[in-house]
């Protein structure tokens, strides 16, 4: 099964564009990603930018509108994710725990819907997905 266990650090939302994190903070959590990476569960891992340099596309009316950050009625925000694979919830429950995050940061697990999961219907509405994921790694 893989998760995604998301980063919710607490006051992200209202960063400066160029923020970055403290240097202390990275080297402990450098351990705990060779942690993951040498239990063979880390498929991927990714620090986001504050959201003040980025960007949210809303389709209201069927036509694109274009917000650029920060957003003033968002609340939490990512700030990174790690893409594991382990065998449960539970497994994916027990890492997060081993993070080394401050009180300030919240970690929010979600496991990803695998193409196997859909019903059939779903699955031919979704033809190629499979092929698609696969050429995108």
């Amino acid at each position: 099964m893989r998760f995604m266990m998301l980063m919710i650090p607490k006051g992200y939302e209202t960063a400066a564009p160029g923020t970055m994190p403290d240097p202390k903070a990275v080297e402990a959590m450098m351990k705990y990603n060779k942690a993951l990476q040498e239990a063979g569960v880390l498929h991927s891992l990714d620090g986001l930018h504050p959201p003040s340099m980025g960007a949210r596309i809303s389709f209201e009316g069927g036509k694109p509108q274009v917000t650029d950050g920060p957003f003033i009625e968002t609340k939490e925000v990512l700030g990174g994710y790690w893409m594991i694979q382990v065998s449960s919830k539970q497994e994916a429950i027990e890492w997060a725990k081993r993070c080394p995050a401050s009180e300030n940061e919240i970690i929010e697990i979600r496991q990803v819907q695998e193409f196997e999961d859909f019903p059939d219907d779903v699955k031919k509405a979704a033809e190629g997905f499979p092929e698609m994921q696969s050429q995108s790694k």
